[in-house]
């Protein structure tokens, strides 16, 4: 799903072009983890960097796997490898709000993002860091009428938002398959919904709606680092994959190689 414009159609048939999408995996500590990794030596830590930088590791993700739901494990068990040993608490992220009108999950999903610099993947946002998040940005719960249900369909939006955004900058990335064989990993994003990207502009002026948000991420193309504009648009009623969002994904045009890639793929949709 997503504008004509987000990605390559020519990358779609190349041999390259194509990557598996894993779905989540348990974490590594779960029983049922696959062990073998189909690693590339690019993504994989070398042996001078052990652990993990954690000065690139986002707060967010340093405790993540601690969340993500292990299939045999009980209830219980998830309770109690929650709390921090350092102090007896859950994390503050995962936290109720005061005066939070319901429960909200504090279990996490894992993304089929590969982190850069780590042999990772991202991990989403629980329902209750979710509530606090939108807390922290000035909305209230109690001007509006939400039930526990809307949280738990507002997760799956945002995680299928994302999944199909990474997705759309894999075939964009297609096109550099012989330079980074291994593939690209993400290393950063940020919002910048009111900040609308040239290109989004030029379409209110040709009397097309603003897109509602704006992402731009980061990403590590083997060692290089390339910058996507990710801009969502309103696509109606959510369908039954929990899609909605439409999507124009490119690359930003800060650099002689994104504005190359630019121009091939408008000429090949102007010549197919």
């Amino acid at each position: 799903m997503g504008l004509s414009a987000s990605s390559p159609a020519a990358a779609e048939q190349s041999p390259n072009a194509s990557r598996p999408y894993h779905t989540a995996s348990p974490p590594s500590e779960c029983p049922m983890h696959q062990e073998k990794m189909s690693g590339c030596p690019m993504h994989m830590k070398t042996a001078d960097h052990r652990t993990e930088n954690t000065d690139d590791v986002p707060a967010h993700q340093e405790r993540a796997y601690e969340f993500v739901a292990c299939p045999v494990k009980s209830g219980a068990s998830q309770v109690k490898d929650d709390i921090d040993p350092s102090n007896m608490m859950p994390p503050p992220n995962q936290q109720p709000s005061p005066g939070q009108p319901f429960p909200l999950s504090t279990v996490r999903e894992e993304s089929s993002i590969p982190r850069a610099h780590s042999d990772k993947k991202w991990v989403y946002p629980s329902e209750q860091m979710f509530w606090n998040a939108m807390l922290r940005k000035g909305w209230r719960w109690k001007d509006d009428d939400i039930t526990s249900e809307d949280m738990t369909n507002i997760i799956k939006i945002h995680n299928q938002n994302n999944e199909q955004a990474w997705k759309e900058i894999l075939k964009w990335e297609a096109l550099h398959a012989m330079e980074c064989p291994c593939g690209p990993s993400l290393m950063r994003f940020g919002g910048k919904a009111k900040e609308y990207s040239p290109r989004a502009r030029i379409r209110s002026w040709m009397g097309y709606e603003l897109p509602f948000d704006r992402h731009d991420w980061i990403v590590d193309r083997c060692g290089k680092e390339v910058r996507y504009v990710i801009d969502y648009y309103d696509g109606g009623a959510v369908d039954k994959n929990y899609q909605f969002t439409i999507l124009d994904v490119r690359p930003a045009l800060d650099s002689l190689s994104a504005v190359w890639d630019r121009v091939k793929v408008a000429w090949w949709r102007w010549t197919s």
